[in-house]
């Protein structure tokens, strides 16, 4: 099978490296003000990553963690990242993280995991945004405005809403369309929701929920976490939610530093 092309990143900064992936729809532009934080005042190194079929990295037909966890050892490899690393990924890209963890201990120093634990979950959280998305008409739209008006008759949160039309751009022909790969991520639902398994990862690992958030159950932090991550801590940030990185970006900013600094 041919070699995927190397995803889509930004690397900034020197020092210890950290690399973060983002979640389902996302893209390495959500984490740019977190990222330059890091870089400018905890002195690390920060490679963003664009996870495949999210923004501007390639589509591809396959989108497993398996696949997605290979991509991310490809682009270790092409930036010569040392076992020094840490790895941090929010929900989707958590996923892809434990699962790189797992499959790749030697190639960590640490893991950091956002809002997500490595249980199966059925997706179908996500059916309102996945019909609001489809029935966006690219090629009769003619603003921003009217994306968003269509997607409000699915999505009433216009945080969620501002989040997905990050993904809207013109292209080389001043057309509307995607950055993501829609059709393949309506179809990898059952691959996005898979559970995550392995033998232990041994090295430390930190969980970081949000308090409103119900992604990380108690059952999770007391037995589904420390079964594949012994070694690991969770944390709690008060009155966040899932996209606990872009309400509390202080809290998010010192816990991450703490850790990779220890």
């Amino acid at each position: 099978m041919p070699a995927s092309p190397l995803l889509h990143y930004l690397d900034q900064g020197q020092g210890r490296p950290l690399v973060i992936l983002h979640g389902l729809f996302g893209a390495l532009d959500n984490w740019q003000t977190l990222a330059r934080r890091w870089t400018q005042e905890a002195g690390l190194r920060v490679v963003s990553v664009d996870l495949r079929n999210h923004g501007r990295s390639f589509h591809s037909p396959d989108h497993s963690y398996d696949t997605m966890a290979a991509d991310v050892g490809a682009l270790f490899d092409h930036l010569g990242l040392g076992p020094d690393t840490t790895l941090l990924g929010h929900s989707m890209g958590g996923k892809v993280a434990m699962r790189f963890a797992l499959s790749y201990p030697e190639r960590l120093a640490r893991l950091i995991v956002l809002d997500i634990a490595p249980n199966f979950s059925d997706m179908t959280h996500q059916d309102e945004v996945l019909t609001g998305l489809q029935a966006v008409d690219l090629a009769a739209i003619t603003s921003r405005q009217e994306a968003d008006a269509v997607l409000a008759q699915h999505i009433r949160s216009v945080g969620v809403r501002q989040f997905l039309l990050k993904n809207l751009y013109r292209d080389e022909a001043n057309a509307f369309a995607w950055r993501i790969n829609l059709p393949v991520l309506v179809k990898a639902m059952p691959a996005v929701g898979a559970e995550i398994t392995g033998e232990p990862f041994l090295k430390p690992a930190l969980f970081i929920r949000g308090g409103k958030s119900d992604y990380i159950t108690a059952n999770d932090k007391l037995y589904v976490i420390p079964a594949l991550f012994p070694n690991s801590e969770v944390a709690t940030v008060p009155d966040a939610g899932h996209w606990l990185h872009a309400e509390k970006p202080d809290e998010v900013y010192e816990l991450v530093r703490a850790f990779v600094g220890q």
